[in-house]
């Protein structure tokens, strides 16, 4: 019942005025005040096209700015397989003006993008290209504004990025890639072969993981450089992570599958 309830998939608190703002996957971008209660749409569609798949965003506070992603104009949430081995580009990276209540895209054409963050000069924003395995880098400032390039490659699919008190970022990884996702990658007619298989769900997503629960976390500093990575190689406390959070010495670890938040003591 997500497509007629909604399905939250990003939350960031807005720190000065307490508001919570919501990227649904089906309802689009919202916002709840500080108390709570029914949250209000605020972007349902961008430039007369509807949000199909909202994904994550991250606030700028200063120029009262949210930058987010819509995975897919053509595929819904509940379908982001077809959405990955199909090797979808439709994929767009917005922005809303809070103030002048205006959406705009930023960058389109992306295949599946997913976690956002913004940097800690608020120079550039980083962008998870989910099936691609890819972390691409958005210039707001500067002689590149407006240019967008690769900020670094991981060994799996990442989902949300999100920045440290010091400037950095923890990228959480979603799976490893398998042999079957490096071969998919290169030949983009055998994902379209595979959905027309009678194949279930959880086998095509056991194909595109290639088996393995991994857990796997990625520290990149802020020129893109891998500064730690921490796995649960076998999945045996975690798996399928969708976010890590840095507080106070600790990581705080979400995944799409576990029932419970895992602590990590740095």
């Amino acid at each position: 019942m997500e497509h007629i309830c909604g399905r939250p998939l990003g939350l960031r608190f807005h720190k000065k005025t307490g508001d919570l703002y919501i990227a649904d996957a089906y309802l689009g971008l919202q916002v709840v005040g500080p108390t709570g209660g029914k949250a209000t749409q605020l972007v349902a569609e961008v430039d007369g096209q509807p949000l199909h798949f909202t994904n994550d965003m991250d606030i700028d506070e200063e120029n009262e700015v949210i930058y987010f992603t819509e995975s897919s104009t053509k595929f819904h949430r509940r379908e982001f397989i077809p959405s990955v081995l199909t090797l979808d580009k439709t994929g767009r990276l917005m922005k809303y003006d809070i103030s002048s209540k205006n959406a705009t895209v930023l960058l389109q054409g992306l295949t599946f993008p997913n976690g956002v963050a913004l940097s800690e000069d608020r120079s550039f924003v980083l962008v998870s290209e989910t099936t691609t395995c890819r972390i691409i880098r958005f210039w707001l400032q500067g002689p590149n504004a407006g240019k967008h390039e690769i900020f670094v490659e991981v060994q799996g699919f990442p989902d949300n990025i999100r920045r440290n008190s010091d400037g950095d970022f923890w990228v959480a990884l979603h799976s490893k890639r398998g042999l079957l996702v490096k071969w998919m990658l290169s030949n983009s007619s055998f994902g379209k072969i595979l959905i027309k298989l009678p194949l279930t769900f959880p086998q095509l997503h056991y194909l595109l993981v290639g088996g393995k629960p991994h857990a796997t976390a990625v520290k990149l500093s802020k020129e893109g450089k891998i500064l730690q990575v921490l796995e649960d190689i076998e999945g045996k406390t975690l798996r399928f992570i969708s976010e890590v959070e840095e507080r106070n010495g600790k990581l705080w670890v979400a995944s799409v599958l576990m029932p419970f938040i895992g602590i990590y003591n740095l």
